[in-house]
């Protein structure tokens, strides 16, 4: 009995490790990647109005990891697990801008036929402007504690039924703000985008999060069914 406590013990450590793993190299590749624009090629009518081709910022598609983690981590470990691994995550986010910014004071070396990156070309990649820096972690921040803040409302509400509620239903607020936070502080208050842009790329991108979540709903059931075999049906998340 105590080898199958210890064991049971030692399966949650590594899994916690894992998946914070996985959730803070996806957060920080997300908004490392986030000053890029893609236009996304879908059109459709509605009545006499057409809409598309959408743009939305790139970095939305590491987030789905984030979310199946978020809901995981949630579900397994408690509130207090993802509130604090949101905020080493935000450390770990400025960590890297501050590492990236080093990397682009520091003159390149000239050499001809080397391709590598010029100075130019680095900054022009990595050297994304402090507003979006800001914007990003205070976008992130917010939509992770509000996500794990409604989970827990949910569940203690809903007991261990309907999971797809809890998981879609926090991410489906959270990411609403998330959404918009980004793009205004990042964009729209520095100038770099039109204000209007809040109204035209933020929806794109929430829907497209929106769609994200409910098409995860699937892998949200078998993480669940999968950590549970893992750990053993005593498994439960911590207060």
């Amino acid at each position: 009995m105590e080898n199958n406590m210890s064991l049971q013990a030692t399966r949650r450590q590594w899994l916690f490790v894992i998946l914070a793993s996985f959730f803070v190299t996806n957060a920080v590749t997300a908004e490392l990647i986030s000053n890029k624009l893609i236009t996304i090629p879908l059109e459709f009518s509605l009545g006499d109005m057409r809409l598309g081709p959408f743009i939305t910022i790139v970095g939305v598609l590491p987030w789905p990891i984030v979310f199946l983690i978020t809901d995981l981590i949630n579900e397994f470990y408690g509130y207090k697990a993802i509130r604090k691994l949101s905020w080493i995550t935000a450390a770990m986010i400025v960590f890297v801008f501050v590492i990236v910014s080093l990397a682009i004071a520091i003159p390149a070396a000239e050499i001809e036929g080397a391709g590598t990156a010029s100075d130019a070309e680095f900054r022009k990649v990595l050297g994304q402007g402090r507003w979006v820096i800001m914007g990003s972690i205070t976008a992130f921040l917010l939509s992770q504690i509000l996500d794990a803040t409604l989970f827990a409302w949910i569940k203690q509400r809903t007991g261990n039924r309907m999971i797809w509620l809890r998981s879609t239903g926090s991410t489906v607020i959270s990411q609403l703000f998330d959404s918009y936070i980004v793009l205004y502080i990042g964009f729209i208050l520095p100038g770099t985008l039109p204000a209007d842009a809040l109204w035209t790329i933020a929806p794109v991108n929430y829907f497209l999060k929106l769609l994200i979540a409910i098409a995860l709903t699937p892998m949200i059931y078998l993480g669940h069914f999968t950590i549970r075999k893992y750990l053993g049906h005593e498994s439960h998340a911590a207060s």
